[in-house]
């Protein structure tokens, strides 16, 4: 089971790295002036890419609880 709880850790922290990226990505898109229309289109994809990131991440915390109480 500890494969289990580094296989979760190793998902969260992409995830975790991921979430951080999409925060560095909106804070520059805010930044840069944009017109509204290119502002919103990207934003969009940084909200995408941010629910992906969220759902690795949930997935890794599911698998190191799942290893911990298996182990």
């Amino acid at each position: 089971m500890a494969a289990l709880v580094y296989i979760g850790t190793g998902l969260a922290l992409v995830g975790i790295l991921v979430l951080l990226y999409c925060v560095w990505a909106a804070i520059s898109a805010k930044r840069a002036g944009l017109p509204d229309d290119v502002l919103r289109a990207k934003l969009q994809r940084v909200v995408v890419i941010n629910m992906v990131a969220l759902l690795v991440s949930v997935l890794g915390l599911m698998s190191v609880m799942i290893g911990v109480f298996l182990g």
